[in-house]
């Protein structure tokens, strides 16, 4: 029987920092030691949301992390999920379903009305897990944000978890960074740091001895690792991650161009192909010519209409029309299915602050209606002649086309997860255990069970 440890918050001294990474990373080491342990965020603000094992909604981030441990997924591990909205508000998601559309000032207003929530959710996983991993959201000590920080300061102080920072050394000014995060903590929470870990460093290793000596001893604080540059390309949290992807692939056979709409969501469903050697994969941010390209993809969109509405002021819209018109290949996925569509209605405001009905590309002889319940299903498909596992996730509805279409050069469907195949599983396995096993060498494990146990 094992023994319970102290649970553990990981900090960033910044956004992006790795936190999401290093949290999967010390979970499935404990996990290796034969603990229990699960991931936690209190409140992800991220439109890459997936359906969990309990049927609810929840972020990707969260649910990568317990899909690289194995363990069942659920919105206890990220009981708040805030997804960008139209103007100032946001789309509030608690315990795994849609509660509201949120002015992010009110949010933060009614923000003590959430802590219960994080407090449930939290004892919930408590109770089943031998270590709860806790990841922090951007940086610890936002001084203007400290009083309405859900992830960082309120988990830290009402479960008095052990705190690991993680700082990036890519982006510069390391040293200031966690010396600023560590001194502007509030004392409790500074008593309860075990250490830092260094992330992202590219080149020998060895020529950060001297600043693990300036951290160590100028300022005090254990250097717990300093972990090498490794790109994973698996489990994007957000754009900011799907900007630090890398492609290497000098005899690719297939060129596909994703077209990045400013509020484009889901983006994972796009890993097996960006780590597919054969295929090389383009986000399209502007009217560029698509001719060059095998395929076009409209993605999964968090705001539908509005991402449309800004295909057709880029010129986007009329270049992929061109391509329908000139037989080239076009796959929609949710958002992007929908667009497909003659028209969209939302006379029930889901997306839009009045009624709208927007003209959609009419690719397809249907309308989609918005819905006030939103879909949300993970379950085993039959699409395009083929047995795929994936998830659905939406308002929009078809009365006609309820879950994909399939017509000449033009595919769409509402299932997320379509790419997915034995071999990027495989894949996804293999390069997650060597990635953990690489991070493994480098961080002082023991140092970290000693505080813990």
């Amino acid at each position: 029987m094992t023994k319970k440890l102290k649970n553990i918050s990981i900090f960033g001294t910044s956004s992006d920092a790795g936190k999401s990474t290093i949290t999967f990373v010390i979970a499935k080491i404990l996990q290796d030691l034969g603990y229990k342990v699960t991931p936690f965020k209190a409140q992800n603000v991220s439109n890459n949301a997936k359906v969990a094992d309990d049927g609810s909604e929840m972020a990707q981030a969260q649910h990568f992390q317990a899909e690289v441990l194995g363990i069942p997924t659920s919105y206890h591990q990220n009981p708040i999920l805030l997804k960008s909205g139209r103007g100032n508000s946001a789309n509030l998601i608690v315990n795994g379903k849609v509660v509201a559309d949120k002015d992010v000032r009110e949010y933060f207003k009614d923000i003590d009305t959430l802590k219960p929530y994080v407090v449930e959710a939290f004892s919930f996983l408590d109770k089943k897990f031998d270590c709860i991993i806790a990841e922090g959201a951007g940086s610890p000590v936002e001084l203007n944000l400290m009083d309405k920080d859900l992830s960082n300061i309120f988990v830290a102080s009402a479960f008095h978890t052990k705190i690991i920072l993680v700082a990036d050394i890519e982006k510069g000014g390391v040293f200031a960074s966690i010396w600023g995060v560590y001194n502007l903590l509030p004392k409790e929470l500074r008593d309860n740091i075990i250490g830092v870990i260094v992330n992202k460093f590219r080149g020998d290793l060895t020529l950060f001895d001297e600043g693990i000596r300036i951290i160590e001893e100028d300022f005090g604080i254990p250097v717990l690792g300093v972990l090498p540059y490794l790109p994973l390309n698996l489990g994007f949290e957000d754009s900011a991650s799907l900007k630090n992807f890398i492609q290497n692939k000098p005899h690719y056979t297939q060129k596909i161009a994703i077209i990045n709409y400013p509020t484009m969501s889901n983006y994972n469903d796009f890993e097996p192909l960006i780590c597919d050697d054969t295929i090389m994969v383009e986000f399209i941010t502007s009217n560029i010519s698509l001719d060059s390209f095998d395929l076009v993809i409209l993605p999964g969109s968090k705001l539908v209409i509005a991402d449309l509405q800004w295909l057709k002021l880029s010129g986007l819209f009329e270049t992929i029309q061109k391509r329908k018109e000139n037989n080239g290949e076009i796959l929609g996925i949710c958002g992007g299915f929908e667009m497909m569509f003659e028209n969209i209605s939302d006379e029930n405001m889901i997306e839009n602050p009045t009624p709208t009905v927007e003209k959609g590309f009419g690719f397809i002889d249907d309308n989609i209606i918005f819905q006030k319940e939103k879909i949300l299903k993970y379950s085993t498909y039959q699409l395009f002649s083929k047995t795929q596992k994936g998830f659905e996730i939406h308002n929009g509805v078809s009365l006609k086309y309820p879950l994909f279409y399939e017509l000449g050069n033009i595919k769409g469907t509402f299932v997320h997860g379509i790419f997915d195949d034995e071999k990027f599983e495989i894949y996804k396995k293999e390069t997650i255990s060597n990635f953990v096993e690489t991070m493994k060498q480098k961080i002082d494990i023991k140092r970290i069970l000693k505080y813990v146990l």
